[in-house]
């Protein structure tokens, strides 16, 4: 993607850019070896950095515009509900808070881009992250016309160094070496890392985290809310109604003062390397916690069974940059189609770093307390049972007896099959 001729031919750079570290170097960087115009873009999903600030320093540093765009509700409508329909999460544990970000980011990016007469869109991604490959990825489905630049990867420079040119060259950065945490924030997660971090021995410090509470700062007392969903989409929180948006910053202040939705685990990323990775997200944790309570509530076996089977390509497909795949369309259809019955409230205990569903209920409950009960209202035909397990287990008793008969070679059982004793090995 950069020929050795690019420098003449890229007339005008927008950069995606957080404010950090990276980018903040990388006005610098572009503008002094392209020598062309660099315009600052930052997508707004929810970040707690006063980004009027960010856009000053971005035109101090270099930019000729510096420009904020506000998707934080369609962020929210669009790409977190979603991702919480599917119930994703990577490995099991990461709710997905900056990869369903940045397909948006793209999105805004190349709109914007194509609007200002920008050939090229350059970011801020490493060279062993995974989030080169979703800009780009989805650069390319989006705008395969233009040209991408990554000057991070490009440059090679470590984090200390890039400090070092950063002090070289005045340029304000919210880093330092006794602090080179790389953070990134959406209403849906907050990522931490480097530093200390990288050691995946050692415990994560308390000052890293701003979203959670620590234990033993909680509540000695649990908090329990109500949320409410219709067709899979949370629309109350203790019975007022609310945009997803607002529940979720509402519930990221609440349970993450009861220190919920800390995670720390090590991480395969898409390059090929693991990685520790600190993430902060309460109302994640709590929604998506609830949203899957109450499909096991609603749905048949056969169908809760395979959709979580979908759920794991899903997020693979979000973590791996494929927002804009046939196949995630063609997975969003399926998982639609399977929240026509997920409506109902789940009734949640926030308490001391846990969230934990105490109750649900749903007009579409295929719970049925005649056939699930012990007391003398059960309706459930025990007799059945006999002739069930029969059926159910018919093969393996047939296929037990065929290999006794070959074992003993005349159709009778022998002492040594009945002890499981002088059974070959198949070759």
């Amino acid at each position: 993607m950069e020929g050795s001729g690019q420098k003449k031919e890229t007339q005008k750079i927008l950069l995606a850019y957080s404010g950090g570290l990276d980018t903040s170097v990388a006005i610098h960087w572009l503008k002094e070896k392209y020598g062309c115009e660099i315009i600052a873009v930052t997508v707004d999903v929810g970040q707690s950095d006063d980004l009027k600030d960010a856009m000053r320093r971005a035109r101090e540093i270099g930019a000729s515009r510096a420009w904020v765009i506000d998707a934080k509700k369609e962020f929210a409508d669009d790409y977190v509900l979603p991702a919480l329909k599917a119930n994703s999460l990577y490995e099991g544990n990461y709710p997905l808070g900056t990869a369903i970000a940045r397909p948006l980011m793209v999105a805004k990016l190349v709109e914007m881009a194509r609007r200002l007469g920008a050939d090229t869109i350059a970011h801020g991604c490493t060279g062993k992250g995974n989030d080169q490959v979703r800009f780009e990825v989805s650069i390319m489905g989006l705008a395969p016309e233009m040209k991408i630049l990554a000057p991070t990867r490009d440059w090679k420079m470590s984090r200390e160094e890039e400090i070092d040119y950063a002090k070289q060259n005045n340029i304000p950065i919210p880093v330092t070496l006794d602090a080179p945490y790389s953070i990134d924030e959406s209403v849906w997660s907050r990522a931490i890392e480097c530093g200390i971090l990288e050691d995946p021995w050692i415990e994560p410090p308390e000052s890293i985290f701003g979203w959670t509470d620590g234990i033993e700062k909680t509540p000695d007392q649990p908090a329990y809310i109500e949320i409410g969903f219709i067709e899979g989409k949370p629309v109350t929180m203790n019975g007022t109604q609310m945009e997803l948006l607002d529940m979720i910053v509402a519930l990221n202040e609440l349970a993450g003062n009861h220190g919920i939705g800390r995670i720390d685990h090590i991480e395969n990323r898409l390059v090929g390397i693991k990685s520790r990775e600190v993430y902060e997200a309460p109302a994640a944790t709590v929604l998506i916690k609830a949203h899957q309570d109450l499909e096991s509530l609603v749905m048949t076996k056969d169908l809760h069974h395979y959709k979580k089977v979908v759920e794991q390509h899903y997020s693979d497909l979000v973590y791996n940059g494929l927002w804009f795949s046939p196949l995630k369309e063609s997975l969003d259809a399926f998982i639609e189609k399977t929240q026509c019955n997920v409506t109902g409230t789940v009734r949640i205990k926030l308490f001391k770093g846990s969230a934990t569903v105490v109750g649900r209920e749903s007009p579409n409950s295929l719970y049925n307390t005649a056939l699930s009960t012990y007391d003398k209202g059960d309706e459930f035909d025990h007799s059945a049972a006999k002739g069930f397990i029969y059926v159910w287990g018919l093969p393996l008793k047939v296929g037990a007896l065929a290999k006794a008969a070959k074992l003993n070679g005349n159709g009778v059982m022998s002492e040594c099959a009945v002890n499981q004793e002088c059974i070959p090995v198949c070759k």
